[in-house]
């Protein structure tokens, strides 16, 4: 039975937890492990997801840190990292066909002005001039044009690469048991094949999984899954780099440098899935829903082939919001989970914050409202 010790072990090698061991060794702490329970690094929700890297239409618990990533982090993230994540902050347009839809973004973007964001609603015209490409039955949009979307998978690999050259130490294929307290205090990480990890701070960013180690030291959140299907089409001509989205949450998406269109798409099915969480297959309801409704708003599209389809778990929090905290009841544990879908464009910003809480620094922006206890039972 091996031992392996270090200042501070990552659980999950997706793109928070790759982030945040970068931040790690770039503040001098190279004695980093993280543990992917995958054979590839990024295997989950980090390199299916959209790419979008978006402030509006967000709670307002988890605006500020988007737009302290959005502000301060990704316009020079690709040469920090040397490697082009091919970020684009050419805008977002969430789109609407109904009045009630208008009313809907209307709420979203008046919250997010209150917090400083630069998001307003736009008439039909407006909308056509941002992108001629619409249907014209959308009668009208959100628009905030500092956001943007990114590669996710390069993204994650980039971290991944540059934390791999500072020191810090990725082991794949390394499924987590069980967490283990000594003296009070959160040191072991206990492997599925009996290897024993310790260090002076764990930081579960696990995804769903999560849920599960945290229950190994008596801690409890609140998570379920959602399977989340997307789809690519084959090139297309250049027609926009912006970011799209509906108001009714049925696709969003972007046209990639590559000139393929990316849309993730929701059938309203999601939720009555039934496969265990190393199952990845994709239906046929949830793609012919999506290409309804991207036909709906972009009927150019109506004739482009879609490549691939795919799908992955997403660790859903019960209140829409992650959490990212450290727990007191476990000292020298850090949660990182329950990014609810939206965690790819606020990892560069989580990613830091998480390096910070490790060095007991104050974080960027203050996250005290998705603290882990802050869910109180309603009876």
């Amino acid at each position: 039975m091996s031992k392996m010790t270090a200042d501070v072990i990552i659980i999950g090698g997706g793109v928070n937890g790759c982030a945040a061991a970068y931040y790690l060794a770039k503040k001098g702490v190279c004695d980093v492990i993280v543990l992917e329970a995958d054979k590839s690094i990024g295997h989950g929700g980090s390199s299916r997801n959209g790419g979008g890297v978006r402030q509006s239409g967000r709670d307002m618990r988890e605006l500020p840190y988007a737009m302290y990533a959005v502000n301060n982090m990704w316009p020079t993230l690709s040469e920090e990292l040397g490697v082009d994540v091919e970020y684009y902050q050419r805008g977002n347009l969430r789109l609407g066909k109904t009045e009630k839809h208008l009313k809907k973004l209307e709420g979203l973007a008046s919250g997010s002005r209150a917090l400083g964001l630069d998001m307003k609603v736009v008439d039909a015209q407006t909308v056509k001039e941002i992108c001629p490409y619409l249907s014209d039955e959308v009668i009208g949009a959100s628009w905030c044009p500092t956001d943007g979307h990114a590669n996710p998978m390069l993204t994650t690999l980039a971290y991944y690469k540059r934390a791999t050259e500072l020191g810090v130490r990725f082991i794949t294929d390394a499924k987590v048991e069980k967490l283990e307290k000594q003296r009070g205090r959160l040191r072991r990480v206990i492997m599925k094949n009996g290897e024993i990890f310790e260090a002076e701070t764990v930081i579960v960013a696990a995804g769903y999984e999560s849920r599960y180690l945290s229950r190994t030291v008596g801690v409890d959140i609140p998570l379920y899954t959602y399977f989340e299907e997307a789809l690519v089409t084959e090139m297309q001509p250049h027609m926009f780099d912006i970011m799209l989205g509906t108001a009714d949450g049925d696709f969003y998406g972007h046209q990639s440098r590559h000139g393929s269109f990316v849309f993730g798409s929701d059938s309203g099915l999601e939720g009555d899935i039934d496969m265990p969480l190393d199952e990845l297959k994709t239906s046929s309801l949830t793609a012919s829903a999506g290409c309804r409704a991207i036909i709906g708003y972009i009927p150019l599209l109506a004739d482009a082939k879609v490549v691939r389809t795919w799908g992955g778990w997403i660790d859903m929090c019960h209140d829409g919001v992650p959490v990212i905290s450290k727990v007191e009841e476990v000292p020298g544990m850090i949660l990182a989970c329950g990014f609810t879908g939206h965690g790819f464009g606020t990892a560069p910003a989580v990613g830091l914050m998480l390096a910070q809480m490790a060095l007991e620094e104050e974080t960027s922006v203050d996250i005290s409202a998705l603290r882990y206890d802050r869910f109180k039972p309603v009876r």
